[in-house]
């Protein structure tokens, strides 16, 4: 995520750390290189006078503390005036209002509307805790529609049914009776996009807005137009009250000029990040979060948080317990570490959010780390239940079978059990003696590729370097 810009802005920084004092001159040219990134990653024009500018005023003010070193000094001015950039804080959707509480979603076809519908009422299901009904408005695209019903089903929230051949109108007042009759505590309404701006369509959608007069009207934006979104989100937010937005694809996102420019140009909060496909891929915006995460100081918060939601709990107390009565780490242990993994977005998804581990993070998007965890989970699961427990009862008949099941090659099985192997040692070494004696016992661990693999536990696999 805003890879392009995170590296031009972290070499900037670093080229600012080795000077002896912040002068005049060097602050000059670090704000240069920092325009030129801010540029580059498609960031809208008034958006870059106004940071250059405020880092300027306090970097020449000497905001200066005798703790920090100058480049310590200028990168927390930077990151001070992207968060400012990005909304000093998150803002939370306004659930307060009596129920049902509507959110209407506005936006451009192509945005991933109708996906983050579903991906909002997954997240107030569970995390809000409540109950959630969703509708399509848009009558011009009846796949819309169906897209919407399947995807419900999946979340598990209310779909009210609507036709292509019913007035947009009559459709979310329809939607809005059934929601007071269930007792829905959110409504949430699809409305229809088009591939441009035009007079009806905002016309129709004003119409929509004086109809439900929503708590929340969010407007979807694709973060990869860059510039562009920000000039559609104004579009939009003129001719609507808007009260959020809500930055789609950012995962694919290099640049980050929408996420800089959509704010300084709505006056309005983002509020939330698409980041992939899958419905469970919403995070709630953090602009402080995302000023470190761009600067390559990482996210830790997020990264506790998402591990709090997604790493199965059940899974890990077994474990522990089974480590506590000094029975082994086997296979089928190993194998739910990747997938806890997995469930977590992957490797390069938990470097991202690591402390200078940015770089390291997109070498493990492009490296065979992840096609090679893949192939490790596949090796297990076409073990028998018993070989998973004793892998030591892999002998050379067996192991033919298990490379011809899973598709591998005999090396690769032969590789993952010295994985396995050294996450036995490391475990043992967790048991006996505590954190120190597991942080020895990782930095030992170089073989199949060197120090921190799955969940933290184990030598990665040989491409990631």
């Amino acid at each position: 995520m805003f890879e392009s810009l995170s590296d031009r802005l972290s070499q900037t920084l670093r080229q600012v750390g080795g000077k002896a004092n912040l002068s005049e001159d060097n602050i000059k040219s670090a704000l240069r290189d920092v325009r030129m990134a801010l540029l580059e990653a498609d960031v809208a024009l008034p958006v870059v006078k106004d940071f250059t500018a405020a880092v300027k005023q306090r970097a020449m003010g000497q905001e200066v503390s005798s703790a920090l070193s100058p480049g310590q000094a200028f990168l927390k001015i930077v990151q001070a005036e992207l968060q400012t950039a990005l909304g000093e804080a998150n803002s939370p959707l306004n659930l307060a209002s009596k129920p049902p509480v509507i959110i209407m979603m506005a936006g451009l076809q192509g945005a991933g509307k109708t996906t983050t519908v579903a991906k909002l009422a997954r997240h107030l299901r569970e995390r809000e805790k409540k109950s959630v009904m969703v509708v399509s408005a848009d009558v011009y695209r009846p796949a819309a529609i169906k897209q919407l019903q399947t995807l419900a089903l999946e979340v598990g929230v209310n779909f009210h049914p609507s036709d292509s051949d019913q007035k947009p109108v009559a459709i979310v007042k329809s939607a809005l009776e059934s929601a007071k009759a269930s007792l829905q505590d959110v409504l949430i309404v699809d409305t229809a996009g088009r591939t441009a701006i035009d007079e009806s369509m905002m016309r129709e959608i004003g119409d929509l807005h004086k109809t439900l007069n929503p708590a929340e009207t969010l407007f979807v934006v694709d973060a990869m137009t860059g510039q562009d979104a920000a000039n559609t989100a104004r579009a939009f937010g003129e001719a609507l009250p808007l009260s959020g937005v809500v930055l789609t694809k950012v995962d694919a996102d290099t640049r980050g000029g929408a996420a800089l420019s959509v704010r300084h140009v709505t006056g309005v909060p983002i509020k939330f990040l698409g980041m992939g496909e899958k419905v469970a891929a919403l995070e709630p915006f953090h602009p402080d979060r995302i000023a470190s995460r761009i600067l390559g100081m990482g996210d830790i918060m997020s990264l506790i948080e998402e591990a709090e939601q997604k790493i199965d709990k059940r899974k890990a107390q077994k474990l522990a317990r089974k480590m506590k009565k000094g029975r082994g780490f086997d296979l089928e242990d190993f194998r739910d570490q990747l997938q806890q993994m997995k469930n977590m977005g992957g490797l390069g998804s938990m470097l991202e959010k690591m402390p200078g581990m940015a770089g390291m993070a997109e070498m493990a998007e492009q490296s065979a780390a992840q096609k090679q965890f893949g192939q490790m989970e596949a090796i297990i699961n076409s073990m028998t239940p018993g070989e998973r427990r004793s892998p030591e009862m892999l002998n050379g008949s067996r192991k033919r079978r298990i490379t011809k099941g899973s598709g591998t090659q005999l090396q690769d099985l032969n590789r993952l059990i010295k994985q396995h192997k050294q996450m036995q040692k490391m475990m043992k070494k967790m048991k006996k003696g505590g954190m120190a004696k597991m942080m020895q016992g990782l930095g030992g661990m170089g073989g199949a590729g060197g120090p921190g693999g799955p969940g933290g536990m184990g030598g990665l696999p040989p491409g990631f370097k």
